[in-house]
């Protein structure tokens, strides 16, 4: 099942000469590796998948089923400050709003998705610990459990082992590959080579166009 379509994208930001990427689909299950050198509009593409950011050209179609709470999202950088007054549970609890609207508390179903999110990446005896406590590292595994917390038809996932030493890298590869045999797709921004290895995938190249000069 498709998915997601995208077809003569340009994007970027204004001022700059914008990004391009060939056309491409992504269908449920499949690992999609989004490659391209420093600065070449990776993380720009997730921003764009993720609806966060508007392209200049081109079309994304999306399927019925990418209804709001059915895409994760884990940015590379984390959008919480050092210092931001969470535990690691409500962190991940964070992660079912988008499904949840404008409800004013969490349902039993979804606390139990919150904990078995943070179970799945080996966090759930950090949950009453307090966000600006954690290390690099387990600051990561929680917000991959946000990005989990609830079953995901999509995953955007931008340089996910960063901070991860190599058992818990093994381990997130190993969440992921479950999520992908549920029929969860993953697009994935990624310098870990680890990941990939021996991972049937698709890669879609970005790079900048060329300064027009008129």
């Amino acid at each position: 099942m498709e998915l997601l379509s995208c077809a003569n994208l340009r994007f970027g930001y204004a001022g700059q000469p914008p990004f391009a990427c060939p056309d491409f689909t992504v269908e449920a299950g499949e690992l999609l590796h989004i490659a391209g050198e420093n600065g070449t509009g990776k993380t720009t593409l997730l921003r764009v998948l993720a609806g966060l950011l508007p392209v200049f050209s081109g079309q994304i179609r999306r399927a019925g089923e990418l209804v709001p709470g059915s895409v994760g999202y884990l940015p590379q950088r984390s959008p919480y400050q050092d210092d931001f007054p969470a535990t690691a549970r409500e962190i991940a609890l964070s992660g079912c709003q988008a499904a949840r609207g404008w409800r004013p508390f969490y349902t039993r179903r979804e606390k139990e998705a919150a904990r078995d999110a943070l179970r799945a990446f080996e966090a759930d005896d950090l949950a009453d610990a307090s966000y600006r406590a954690l290390s690099g590292g387990q600051r990561q595994r929680v917000l991959l459990a946000r990005a989990l917390a609830l079953p995901r038809r999509l995953l955007l996932l931008d340089e996910p082992s960063t901070g991860l030493d190599a058992p818990s890298t093994a381990h997130m590869r190993r969440a992921l590959e479950a999520c992908r045999a549920r029929g969860t797709a993953i697009v994935l921004v990624t310098h870990a080579s680890g990941l990939l290895a021996g991972a049937e995938h698709k890669t879609v190249a970005v790079h900048r166009e060329a300064p027009r000069h008129d």
